[in-house]
């Protein structure tokens, strides 16, 4: 695993590595904000299905999975990433992108227990997830903490994941890290991000790229995990 710290494009580096592979996208309908993300060409899947050479999506938002349906998704499984086993589809994947979604799994153990039913030893893993250490958001909690109650959080998160605490509990379930990387924030969200933020974050980058937004864990299966 590299020691230098590497800042990337995150949408970037998700494309890159998966083109011309079979993928598999967990978390593919980005509800409640379906419609949003398709009116404004930034929905991560139909990006994917550009460049992928087999494309399937997991979700367990019906309503999500329905809307992408009526755009002419297929490939589409309603899913629990906290009970893999259930899912009906029997297939391994060259690529399987876990972007933004750990930091909502009330047992993310469980979820990297069973996504390696969909791995072989040459599948990799990625997995993408906010920064603990992010400055940005240090600073705007700062700025408008009030006490500690108005924290820069989705209100569905249930963790934060550093370098040290990801790499922990990936390699718990008989994964290993192969790279470890930081991102940016990204391209697509600068237009809608208040200046002072961006600011915040390229203030943090170029301090300490350790405090850059997000991380990005890349991951393959443990030679001697049983696969």
């Amino acid at each position: 695993m590299k020691n230098k710290i590497e800042i990337v494009q995150r949408v970037e580096f998700i494309r890159n590595i998966c083109k011309g592979k079979k993928v598999l996208h967990l978390g593919c309908t980005n509800y409640p904000y379906t419609r949003e993300t398709i009116k404004d060409n930034s929905l991560l899947h139909f990006e994917l299905d550009k460049i992928a050479s087999e494309l399937y999506g997991f979700d367990f938002d019906q309503a999500g999975i329905d809307i992408l349906r009526e755009n002419g998704v297929k490939n589409l499984f309603r899913a629990d990433l906290e009970k893999l086993d259930e899912v009906e589809l029997d297939k391994k994947f060259d690529v399987i992108i876990a972007g933004e979604m750990i930091e909502h799994l009330s047992n993310p153990g469980l979820f990297l227990r069973g996504i390696k039913r969909f791995m072989n030893p040459d599948t990799v893993l990625v997995i993408t997830t906010i920064n603990a250490y992010s400055g940005m958001r240090f600073g705007i909690y700062f700025l408008r903490g009030k006490g500690g109650v108005n924290e820069p959080v989705h209100p569905d998160h249930v963790a934060y994941y550093s370098y040290s605490t990801l790499r922990l509990i990936i390699e718990r379930e008989g994964l290993k890290v192969s790279d470890f990387l930081f991102y940016d924030l990204g391209k697509e969200h600068r237009p809608y991000s208040k200046w002072y933020y961006n600011l915040l974050n390229d203030m943090s980058v170029w301090f300490a790229p350790q405090a850059s937004d997000g991380v990005i864990a890349v991951c393959r299966v443990e030679t001697n995990s049983g696969l």
